[in-house]
């Protein structure tokens, strides 16, 4: 683009009249490029264009070019000298100077071990070559890189020579700058001389206001260390390098680790401070930490929740058995009814769990959002009451969604709930305005985002805004944690927002929220555009029908091992006129069919310790191939997909109701 078409275009007429252009650092919607331009063909009327970015060298290697050239001879001439050392303590670059001093020659020969060119003699350090008559040096090790064992850049000076000149202190400067770690220098007053753009961005401190002392870093307990940590340097304590943990003061909560080593021959600093730039790291271990936890959360709400559902389905049960017995005019009957209702409550208590741990049952289908929202849109006007105005708008060539509308309405419902609570907070009596809006999002937006987590693709979206207070920054990324409120105790369980976050990512949708203090709350949920391709039936699994008739008859083999949840199926299945047989694991299944014979039915559990349901079903089906398979588990039908994925199989999630349990029951039998 501008100066880089016509630097294309010179290059062109060159490559025309002398056989060969070239144009370099071109600069585009990408990186920069360079180009050369080679006239070819037979008779010279082609041109070949090759473009390629040009080789970047790390900073380690600009640094080891530098000493080798004119930088190496001026800190030469300043009588400083210095080689870069790698992990192994070979040279991997030194400059003409030290080469002349250890080597004798200024042809400098990488490769070689710097401990070879160093000789000790009562405590003093001399080039091994010069003897004992040589003239004792000082040696500064500046470590280029985080840890043991990294790339050394080595300085050397005469130990006669007090101080360096103005001009080396220059030269000096120049190379702390250029260094890529943070460095500052220190003097012997305890001040900072010098602090490198690095040292500034690690400590997370603003350039134009720069600190005087390094204890104005750290927060007040580490003051003290600090200071004595580089008094104690200054006054030539010690000459080792050496790491310590500090606490910035902006940032308390996570430590970094300062690296403190005595200068010598540095003019007037005494002391060299290092610190690494880790805030890319501390993010990504904040990420992960936060990561692992909501996995872990996630697998304990979906064990809790089988747990549940398996003491659901025998209250459930046992209430429908009394309430068959009671007719509505009973004093007991209303008091079980009540319990059955109250059992209901809790069972939707873990489908939040199974939604938050992306565990639960869906029932997607193909759909367009502006369907659902416009389906969910009369129950919001009246859950959002007169204060609170609705508005809903609507984008043009929306892609169709593939999802569960039942679970999206949720979504809606929560979302605004939460919008509608956050507003009247901020106003009760004047309520505000919640906006739903649907919009088609394109791949090539999506990339114009630059986000690291949505991936490029065709989306749909759903955004969800309000005006109410917003959301504090520090509760942003905690707002999708199961049991995360900011509401008054009693008022909020905390799971409408991680019910949301589950179902959006089992939906295979990503959810982003956004606020600013005081201007609302704005959540953005991004569901991939179905392809218009024909759904493909899935295999060997399906929903059971629910018959006008629940009575039948022949043999049902339950297999379950909750003892409670077995009782109650069990009565609830000979109620409906079969004969049941009962087992408490795969293995005395297998016993019983041995003993009995075929049954006409098998119920079981999927989830049992020993043999586990899929497994025993497909030792039965060795011998009877035909035989009918109702499975029932307090899991989720997604998650229990690859070991249930049998030919002429139903499912049932608990928790069930007799009249459920004997529909999929008589379901299954009818099947051929």
């Amino acid at each position: 683009e501008g100066d880089g078409v016509a630097a294309l275009g010179t290059a062109g007429r060159a490559a025309w009249r002398d056989g060969r252009g070239s144009a370099s650092g071109l600069s585009g919607a990408g990186d920069a490029v360079d180009t050369v331009i080679t006239r070819a063909g037979d008779e010279g009327d082609m041109l070949v264009w090759r473009f390629a970015q040009p080789v970047r060298h790390s900073p380690i290697e600009a640094l080891a070019a530098a000493l080798s050239g004119e930088i190496g001879d001026r800190l030469g001439a300043a009588g400083v000298m210095a080689a870069l050392v790698d992990r192994e303590g070979r040279v991997e670059a030194m400059t003409r100077a030290l080469a002349s001093r250890a080597l004798g020659s200024s042809e400098r020969d990488t490769g070689m071990d710097m401990a070879t060119l160093l000789a000790t003699d009562a405590d003093r350090l001399r080039f091994a070559r010069e003897g004992s008559g040589g003239r004792p040096l000082r040696l500064l090790p500046v470590p280029l890189e985080p840890g043991e064992g990294a790339t050394l850049l080595v300085l050397l000076d005469e130990n006669e020579v007090p101080a360096v000149d103005a001009k080396a202190a220059t030269h000096i400067s120049g190379l702390v700058a250029l260094l890529p770690l943070g460095l500052a220098l220190v003097g012997r007053d305890g001040r900072f001389l010098q602090i490198n753009e690095a040292f500034l961005r690690a400590a997370q401190v603003d350039p134009a206001a720069p600190p005087l002392y390094p204890g104005d870093l750290v927060v007040r307990e580490d003051k003290a260390a600090i200071a004595d940590a580089v008094r104690r340097v200054a006054g030539g304590a010690t000459t080792l390098t050496a790491d310590m943990a500090i606490r910035l003061k902006d940032h308390p909560g996570e430590p970094v680790v300062l690296t403190i080593a005595g200068a010598r021959g540095l003019g007037d600093a005494a002391v060299l401070l290092s610190l690494k730039d880790n805030s890319e790291e501390l993010r990504l271990k904040r990420e992960v930490a936060q990561a692992t936890k909501m996995q872990a959360v996630g697998q304990l709400a979906g064990g809790v929740a089988h747990d549940f559902n398996n003491i659901l389905t025998a209250i459930i049960g046992h209430c429908d058995l009394m309430l068959m017995r009671h007719s509505p005019g009973d004093s007991d009957y209303d008091d079980i009814q009540q319990v059955r209702a109250n059992s209901n409550r809790a069972a939707s208590l873990t489908r939040h769990l199974l939604a938050f741990s992306r565990q639960q049952t869906l029932r997607p289908q193909i759909l367009q959002l502006p369907d659902v929202v416009s389906e969910v849109s009369i129950l919001l006007k009246r859950l959002l009451g007169e204060t609170v105005k609705l508005v809903v708008t609507h984008g043009r060539d929306l892609g169709a969604v593939r999802a569960d509308p039942g679970q999206l309405e949720q979504v809606v419902v929560n979302l605004a709930v939460n919008a509608r609570d956050a507003m009247l907070s901020a106003n009760p009596t004047g309520g505000g305005t919640l906006t739903i809006q649907t919009r088609s999002v394109s791949a090539a937006e999506v990339k114009r985002m630059n986000s690291d987590i949505l991936p490029p693709a065709d989306y749909t979206a759903l955004v969800v805004s309000d005006t109410g207070t917003g959301i504090p920054i520090e509760n942003l990324p905690k707002i999708f944690e199961p049991f995360f409120t900011t509401k008054e105790v009693g008022k909020g369980t905390g799971l409408g927002l991680s019910t949301v976050y589950g179902i959006v990512k089992q939906s295979g949708g990503w959810i982003f929220a956004d606020s600013a203090p005081g201007k609302g709350a704005t959540f953005t949920m991004y569901l991939p555009v179905h392809a218009a391709t024909a759904a493909a039936p899935v295999r060997g699994v399906r929903s059971p029908a629910k018959p006008m008739d629940t009575w039948g008859t022949g043999t049902v083999l339950l297999v379950e091992d909750e003892d409670m949840v077995r009782a109650v199926a069990e009565r609830a299945l000979a109620r409906q006129g079969y004969s049941v047989l009962t087992a408490e694991n795969g293995e005395a299944a297998l016993d019983l069919i041995e003993r009995n014979g075929r049954p006409d039915l098998l119920i079981s559990d999927v989830v049992m310790p020993g043999m586990d349901g899929p497994t025993m079903v497909r030792h039965v089906r060795t011998r009877y191939p035909d035989l009918p398979i109702l499975f029932m588990s307090g899991y989720a039908e997604e998650q229990l997909r690859k070991s249930i994925d049998l030919d002429n199989v139903a499912f049932l999630a608990k928790p069930f109701s007799v009249q459920q349990l004997a529909a999929a029951a008589r379901a299954a039998l009818a099947t051929p």
